[in-house]
């Protein structure tokens, strides 16, 4: 469940990460660095159900319990709590690990990288939220990766769908988890697994229904805002009136239409507590299709504020939002595009290579070559004493060299430098 990345791979997810590193420095965001590993308890009862099977513990050597990090977020919240930091907007890039059924067709890992932005302060509602799905929206335009959706939803918006259907308090988190999985199955399976697995009466399931299978955008807000029920609920309401606000804003940023505010969004992750939102590409897969498939999620994130308080001896709140970009998958993408185009990436970045035509000219060589690396010229030469020209040129052809600069015996006498331009064949002396 792990790879190496040879050099053309590293490449190109550099190029990417450039990308998604210069908008969230546009945004603001400084970097912070913590390691990979945290003390087991840092992480464990902060991802849901499933996260004993998914951390990845090491072995208790005669002192602390260790795991290796599931994600950027939790390290952040504990980073923020023992600091005593109440207000920072970060972005951090780094490797997580997770003890998966690696599926390494569908580019998931049990190493992969994550890139993650986050705003932590008390502010005023919905102005950071949407600052992330503005970002999110940034670095997929920039990206060019085709047409995408970004779903939102509010856990306070669910958790008081799931109140009105009759869902005991008790049975929330796996009921999420579950509507969760609409986007991969049918709503016949979902139904079954809430009644058959999670036993929620078929009322009640019937009921939910009714509700997750709605998606749009200010209008349904409005039309949930009348619901006879949801209007009596606390919960949905203020969910509602911080959707309301949100799409105000996201107006403004003129980006709503590529926004769904879709109830069957829930994110399995236990911490959030305010709006969530899933990035997914979407594939046209031919003209006659009326809706666009989704090709898998690019992006995910959310509001947790409860989170850093965890880690307060005093329980200190600091709220906090953020979005986690989907590097691996996006680059998978990006590869295969790059495969199918026949481009040809450069893994070097040599601007010269010092070459000779004749024999006995390798002290020429390492004199001119020192000279231009002192210069900050990127240049090589090949290793042997007496190389054919030849063989030289080729190796510039075969690794994308635009200059050779050649000194043979004429050059030497004369004081000159022949730079040849390798792609277009033509010479000049300097």
């Amino acid at each position: 469940g792990t790879r190496d990345h040879p050099p053309t791979q590293v490449v190109l997810r550099d190029r990417l990460l450039a990308t998604v590193v210069s908008c969230f420095k546009r945004h603001g965001a400084a970097a912070i660095d913590t390691p990979v590993l945290e003390l087991r308890e840092t992480l464990t009862g902060k991802y849901g159900e499933e996260e004993g099977k998914l951390i990845y513990e090491l072995q208790d050597q005669g002192g602390e319990l260790l795991a290796l990090r599931y994600d950027l977020t939790v390290p952040f919240a504990r980073y923020l709590a023992m600091n005593k930091i109440t207000n920072m907007k970060r972005y951090h890039v780094a490797k997580v690990y997770r003890r998966d059924n690696p599926a390494t067709t569908r580019g998931r890992y049990r190493e992969f990288y994550q890139c993650d932005f986050d705003i932590a302060g008390q502010f005023d509602p919905m102005i950071p939220d949407a600052e992330c799905l503005k970002i999110v929206h940034e670095i997929l335009s920039d990206l060019k990766l085709g047409d995408f959706l970004i779903k939102v939803n509010h856990r306070r918006v669910l958790n008081g769908v799931f109140a009105v259907c009759g869902v005991p308090d008790s049975k929330f988190v796996t009921a999420c988890s579950t509507v969760d999985k609409l986007d991969k199955m049918p709503w016949e399976e979902v139904r079954s697994e809430m009644v058959g697995e999670k036993g929620l009466s078929p009322e009640a399931a019937d009921h939910i229904g009714e509700y997750v299978q709605l998606h749009g955008g200010l209008d349904l807000i409005e039309q949930l805002l009348q619901d006879p029920k949801l209007s009596q609920n606390k919960l949905a309401k203020e969910g509602l009136g911080d959707m309301k606000l949100l799409f105000e804003y996201l107006t403004l940023f003129g980006i709503t239409g590529k926004i769904s505010f879709d109830l069957s969004l829930a994110r399995g992750l236990d911490y959030y507590t305010g709006v969530i939102f899933e990035a997914v590409l979407l594939q046209q897969e031919n003209d006659h299709v009326e809706e666009p498939v989704s090709v898998g999620s690019v992006a995910g994130g959310g509001r947790y504020d409860g989170l850093v308080g965890m880690f307060d001896p005093k329980g200190r709140k600091v709220p906090c939002v953020g979005v986690s970009i989907g590097i691996e998958r996006i680059f998978s993408i990006l590869e295969q595009r790059v495969k199918a185009s026949g481009e040809k990436v450069r893994t070097t970045e040599t601007q010269v290579l010092v070459a000779t035509p004749q024999k006995h000219l390798l002290t020429a060589r390492l004199k001119l070559i020192s000279e231009l690396w002192d210069a900050g010229i990127k240049a090589e030469m090949l290793y042997k004493k007496d190389p054919k020209l030849l063989k030289q040129l080729q190796y510039c052809e075969d690794t994308g060299i635009p200059f050779a600069a050649i000194v043979g015996e004429q050059e030497l006498t004369d004081g000159v430098v022949k730079l040849r331009d390798v792609a277009r064949r033509e010479e000049v002396r300097i």
